[in-house]
């Protein structure tokens, strides 16, 4: 691969350019040829499988799996979240971000909705992963602690998203069936016995534990792209973290087996954000209602002052922010955390079967995408600091 070749791909990776190629191509196709579009994304392929299976419930694994590995790195000695005590601020204010959205979504409701808009609390819950990555990465600089204290934030937020899903949107076809978490506990134990047996090799790992895993959560009936994050923390790995998060460590002639997947899966996973936006985003253009504003206001107050309210608690009572930020950045990170968009689409979608309802909802996920550009404006106003990535590896070395 060529220097030119190689510094292409880092930078439609580093924007996050095929998720947002994705995101638009899917608007434009779903609004000019609506049926095209759903016959694109839900018609068969395999079986009873289509392409939107494919994409949510088999190559999410590895997206999620890949933000499961910069947590690992960033909790091991040296990481950015270590002591274990700085994990508990984002942990605090990842529950701010589920309870703010919900509780600004039914007092506005209260006063200004109806009762049936009252199954969609559940749509601002959760924040887009792959959006806050970007955007945190644009406002803060590559290397704010801020990137990971919101990486870990949208990871958690996501997870219970998807727990609120499970609960409180079932799909009365497929019941809940705890017993057969049975298999993910098993791939568990086959991934802890591969690691104490010394295993360099992550395949064993994904095929045997990854696997279980999978059809445990998939047969329980809890989103199966989960199913990695299970699995990718006992990947052998160094004790003590030399780099920064997202950082390499070109010094280290032996990577780690957690490193050497993270770097074999990554260019994949960038690149196959395309798919997964073009496969979620597609939502049509419908008339605004009530239910579009209560989504909005959700997401951006109620996970703005969520996340700055738990996270100042949690400062407050002994478990301060990682080093090197301050209650600007918690605020400015409420901000970003507040881009529900494909995340919330998806809730929508299952929240109401009402057509212009779901319509309006989605409507609302949309606009949460302007939280991009008052994150801007609100790091510009308060002054963040960002770091750059030859400033962050000097005073990471230093640390």
């Amino acid at each position: 691969m060529t220097d030119q070749t190689r510094k292409r791909i880092n930078f439609l990776q580093e924007f996050s350019i095929p998720l947002i190629a994705g995101v638009i191509m899917a608007l434009i196709w779903a609004n000019l040829t609506p049926e095209s579009y759903n016959h694109f994304v839900h018609n068969k392929l395999f079986g009873n499988f289509s392409l939107h299976f494919f994409v949510n419930d088999i190559f999410m694994v590895f997206f999620f799996a890949m933000a499961t590995v910069e947590i690992t790195q960033s909790l091991l000695p040296g990481g950015d979240l270590n002591p274990l005590k700085r994990a508990i601020s984002p942990i605090m204010a990842t529950f701010g971000g589920v309870i703010g959205p919900v509780v600004i979504y039914l007092v506005l409701n209260h006063f200004m909705g109806s009762p049936d808009f009252l199954k969609g609390w559940g749509i601002p819950t959760a924040t887009d992963i792959a959006l806050a990555w970007l955007v945190a990465r644009l406002v803060f600089g590559a290397y704010h602690p801020a990137v990971s204290f919101l990486l870990l934030l949208a990871i958690a937020d996501d997870g219970i998203g998807l727990l609120i899903i499970t609960l409180f949107y079932p799909d009365p076809l497929n019941p809940i069936a705890p017993v057969w978490l049975l298999f993910t506990l098993t791939g568990m134990l086959i991934a802890y016995f591969l690691r104490k047996k010394n295993v360099k090799n992550y395949w064993p790992y994904i095929i045997f534990g990854g696997t279980l895993s999978w059809i445990g959560l998939y047969l329980t009936g809890i989103h199966s792209s989960l199913a990695l994050v299970f699995i990718v923390p006992f990947l052998p790995h160094p004790t003590k973290e030399q780099a920064g998060l997202f950082e390499d460590d070109p010094e280290d002639p032996d990577p780690s087996t957690l490193k050497e997947f993270e770097h074999d899966w990554k260019i994949f996973v960038d690149f196959g954000l395309l798919l997964f936006g073009l496969t979620n985003a597609g939502v049509q253009f419908s008339g605004i209602s009530t239910v579009t504003w209560l989504v909005f206001f959700a997401l951006v107050i109620g996970k703005t002052l969520g996340v700055f309210t738990m996270g100042s608690l949690s400062a407050l009572i002994g478990f301060p922010l990682p080093k090197g930020m301050n209650h600007k950045d918690l605020f400015v990170a409420g901000l970003v955390a507040s881009m529900g968009l494909t995340v919330a689409l998806f809730v929508a979608g299952v929240a109401f079967t009402d057509p212009s309802l779901q319509g309006a909802a989605k409507m609302g996920a949309l606009f949460s995408a302007g939280s991009v550009f008052l994150s801007f404006i609100a790091s510009k106003l308060l002054r963040i600091q960002r770091k750059a990535t030859e400033v962050s590896n000097t005073q990471h070395k230093q640390n």
